[in-house]
């Protein structure tokens, strides 16, 4: 500790020390410019004061001074950086605005290329530090985004493989910070760019090891197999609604429905063999593979069924992946207890009524023939191989009778529906008052999100960015006058039209902030439930749009070394 009132001179050695003398204040992209620091150093200190810092070669220490050797430390100012950038996550947990930067991720140069030594560093260390939590993490990898990377930890039982999960985001965030990054857990942090996501690979197997969708390689394997097929294919059609429910809330809506997301419509992607083969079963046909063998369940002739060798289908929200089911409409910073526990549910719903008919049939092989049959015709509607994205396959799903809950108020009333409280209750799971709980705990988490999203807009809109757009206004109006009156004739078209938009949109904004203060004013006299979040949905998230939509044109006109942000070039590609 440095005494302030110890008029002593004192020396304090370093491996390194920042030297903030002569430095500016950061804005902009300035954020990430490399301090100076001076190596092997040392500080004078006297009266809690810094005298001067110098190289150690250069230091000369009188008689009795005490000397500090600090090691291999690197000393800075304790003042240094303190700000708080609320576009970098800190209070909405994503950024609120931000112009579309010049290079995206169109080249797709990021996916394909190698991992950053930086990355690579961050990535060696959290692997490390998992494996002594137990945490086995397989891979790590780029993925399309610029700055987007993933990890896929070793599958394991579901219990303990929520907990790996949460373990996982924490050292995700804490070892990043050790190497000078962040890692935004939210699902999309950056518009224009792919969002970030995560995938639940679930399947079932028996107390023994036993892989219950895996297909198999004999018929009976195989009838085991179409069998537990059936029970999913059921209950995703039933239960697309839960499924849905399962994984709203504000941070996903802004996912799902495009960049590398899963639409907000439930369906289940089964690769072209496994659908020619449900087709067979549906329609009493033959089904012709390279040895030209009738499809008839139970019986010796039953071909194998290959493991899917088509594309994965990433615009699906089911998808088969050849031993397992892949639910990927979760978000990165989800929890995936709540989904895998819908999903174990909605599976014991429909094998349990399926057990029912089967164990009280006189000819089992019969029965399980006619129950395939009639379940894969009943819930057809549920597969689609297609593109999701495609504004054709929204009308068709629209035909088909499934449901699309493109935001998380449509979705969550799912939650108090009473064919999936009878479900959630008749196995134990949760009753209807946890359900309602539920309900109104997600209703109210999506109050609170637009209401801080709005407000932090709204502040940084004020304090921060209007008040840039003033200061380059100025000098562009200082520049128009002198090009003006400098007796000669110069052209200042440039200072005219960009001091015109500046105006126009500075003041649209200004309007838009106005009006979006008032309706988040008028919020508190909602009476709260699903009220008060389609309020928040039409009146507050519509008009912090229309602010962020103005924000981003004036951040493509406004000078850099005005604009109190950085940009998503700066941002995106500076690791």
């Amino acid at each position: 500790m440095l005494q302030e009132h110890d008029d002593r001179l004192r020396i304090i050695r370093a491996r390194t020390i920042l030297d903030m003398l002569g430095e500016r204040p950061a804005t902009g992209r300035d954020l990430f410019r490399p301090l100076k620091g001076l190596d092997n150093a040392a500080l004078l200190v006297r009266g809690g004061r810094v005298l001067d810092v110098l190289p150690w070669k250069s230091v000369r220490v009188p008689a009795g001074t005490p000397v500090t050797d600090m090691g291999d430390v690197t000393l800075m100012p304790g003042s240094i950086n303190a700000h708080c950038h609320l576009q970098l996550s800190h209070t909405a947990g994503r950024t609120l605005f931000g112009a579309k930067p010049p290079k995206g991720q169109e080249l797709d140069d990021h996916y394909y290329g190698a991992i950053k030594p930086r990355v690579a560093a961050f990535m060696h260390e959290l692997d490390v530090e998992l494996w002594k939590l137990g945490v086995f993490s397989k891979t790590e990898h780029n993925e399309v985004a610029p700055a987007q990377h993933e990890n896929a930890p070793v599958y394991c039982n579901a219990n303990i493989a929520c907990d790996h999960n949460q373990l996982t985001m924490e050292l995700l965030k804490t070892v990043a910070e050790r190497h000078g990054l962040v890692c935004l857990l939210h699902e999309k942090p950056f518009a224009g760019v792919n969002g970030s996501g995560k995938h639940d690979n679930w399947s079932l197997q028996t107390d023994t090891g036993e892989n219950l969708l895996k297909p198999g390689k004999t018929p009976s394997q195989n009838a085991q197999f179409l069998l537990f097929l059936a029970a999913f294919i059921k209950g995703a059609d039933e239960y697309q609604d839960m499924l849905r429910c399962c994984v709203a809330y504000p941070g996903n809506d802004r996912r799902l429905g495009g960049n590398e997301a899963p639409p907000a419509i439930v369906s289940v992607f089964l690769g072209d063999e496994l659908t020619a083969i449900l087709d067979s079963i549906i329609q009493g046909t033959e089904y012709v593979d390279v040895t030209k063998r009738r499809l008839e369940v139970g019986v010796d002739t039953l071909p194998e069924i290959p493991q899917d060798t088509t594309d994965r289908n990433r615009t699906s929200p089911l998808a088969f992946t050849g031993n397992k089911f892949e639910f990927r409409m979760l978000g990165s910073s989800q929890s995936i207890a709540s989904p895998s526990a819908v999903m174990n549910t909605i599976m014991t719903e429909e094998l349990e009524q399926f057990a029912d008919i089967l164990e009280k049939a006189e000819d089992f092989q019969s029965a399980l023939q006619t129950l395939l049959h009639d379940t894969f015709a009943a819930h057809q509607r549920i597969i689609f191989n297609g593109n999701g994205y495609s504004d054709e396959w929204v009308a068709e799903a629209k035909r088909r009778g499934l449901c699309n809950m493109g935001n998380t108020v449509d979705a969550l009333p799912a939650y108090i529906n009473e064919k999936n409280v009878a479900m959630f209750s008749r196995h134990g799971v949760l009753t209807r008052d946890e359900l309602e709980a539920r309900y109104n705990i997600h209703l109210e988490n999506y109050c609170k999100v637009m209401t801080i999203e709005g407000n932090t807009l709204l502040d940084m809109a004020r304090r921060q960015i209007m008040p840039a757009v003033s200061k380059y206004s100025d000098e562009l109006a200082t520049a128009l006058f002198h090009k003006k009156n400098c007796g000669i004739s110069l052209s200042a078209k440039m200072e005219e039209t960009t001091l015109r938009k500046l105006a126009d949109l500075s003041g649209k904004l200004y309007d838009t902030c106005d009006a979006l203060e008032r309706a988040i004013s008028k919020a508190p006299a909602m009476d709260g439930g699903i009220k008060a979040a389609c309020y928040y949905r039409d009146e507050v998230d519509a008009r912090r749009q229309k602010a962020s939509a103005l924000i981003n044109q004036l951040e493509t006109i406004t000078s850099a070394q005005h604009w109190p942000f950085p940009s998503y070039a700066d941002i995106l590609f500076s690791v």
